[in-house]
């Protein structure tokens, strides 16, 4: 019973916070100044009007706004304003599961490179091993995915013809931007795991478990990292939503047409159901994330309990 109570107040926040977000982005777009119709050069005031007309533009806020909640409800994000004959729902479709290949991709160049980095670091700890892991997160966290990317397109692409250079479609061709995308995030994993872990080791419990005559795996794999690890479940849900649906940036100079580089293009084109739709879903995704986490918590600590009241 508290496990059901539990997921449906978890359940409940989820889509009120997606109701805020959705109804911010509504009123957020309609108070842009311009029209999304007239860009660079200008249209007839009876093609305007008629354009208006056929999207529903000439119709009262509250009439638009209760359409569009309407849409969100049933799955549908409605037409794009610049692409004709295509749907919200369609440009969804095609761009995120290129956006979901490369985050899978840099999910797991992420969690598996930074836990490594950071458990080296926590076991060397004050050693060289230590000062070269972090030196390698700091760097990860400082230096901009973007600049990232440059780089690594100048050196594996173009001096070293290792890799392609951009585009999308084969395993070669997504190695450069998985690794600009997961820099940031294993540096991150790296720093969380080798602090976390350095406090574990300190505790009475594994001193206690070293006397009993446990093996140093042992003693990570049972006790170390399971509670040190903790922080690190946490940063997953975020970081699984941003990676999922890919970066900006990224997508853009490896010309990736995934949902990224699709939400960059529709923001230069005023898109505004596409901007809408997309950002409503990125919120989607992310709250879901966050909403799993919640749950493997109570998995990973047993001292966490769904539906204890914990203030």
């Amino acid at each position: 019973m508290k496990t059901l109570l539990f997921l449906l107040k978890k359940g409940c926040i989820l889509f009120l916070s997606l109701f805020v977000v959705a109804t911010l982005t509504f009123f957020l777009m309609h108070a842009i100044p311009g029209d999304p119709f007239v860009q660079e050069r200008a249209i007839p005031e009876e093609i305007l009007k008629a354009m208006h007309q056929h999207y529903g533009l000439d119709q009262p806020l509250h009439i638009q706004y209760g359409r569009y909640i309407k849409g969100l409800l049933t799955l549908d994000f409605g037409p794009s304003f610049k692409y004709q004959g295509r749907t919200v729902n369609d440009i969804i479709s095609e761009g995120f599961p290129l956006s979901l290949t490369l985050g899978l991709e840099a999910l797991l160049i992420a969690v598996s490179g930074g836990i490594t980095l950071g458990t080296i670091a926590a076991l060397k700890h004050q050693r060289w091993q230590d000062h070269l892991s972090m030196i390698i997160g700091v760097i990860g966290i400082s230096m901009p995915s973007f600049i990232l990317a440059t780089f690594l397109q100048y050196l594996f692409a173009m001096k070293l013809d290792l890799l392609p250079v951009a585009r999308w479609g084969s395993i070669s061709q997504s190695i450069l931007p998985a690794l600009s995308l997961a820099a940031l995030p294993m540096a991150f994993i790296a720093r969380l795991t080798r602090g976390n872990m350095v406090e574990v080791m300190q505790q009475d419990y594994i001193q206690t478990a070293r006397s009993k005559g446990l093996s140093t795996l042992q003693i990570i794999l049972k006790h170390v990292l399971r509670n040190a690890l903790l922080p690190v479940v946490t940063y997953l849900g975020p970081l699984t939503a941003a990676v999922f649906t890919g970066s900006f940036a990224v997508e853009k100079i490896f010309g990736i047409p995934g949902l990224g580089q699709w939400f960059v293009l529709c923001i230069t084109n005023r898109d505004y159901t596409v901007i809408m739709g997309t950002t409503v879903f990125y919120s989607a995704l992310l709250m879901l994330s966050v909403f799993i986490v919640d749950i493997l918590y109570c998995f990973i600590d047993p001292r966490i309990k769904m539906g204890a009241e914990n203030n």
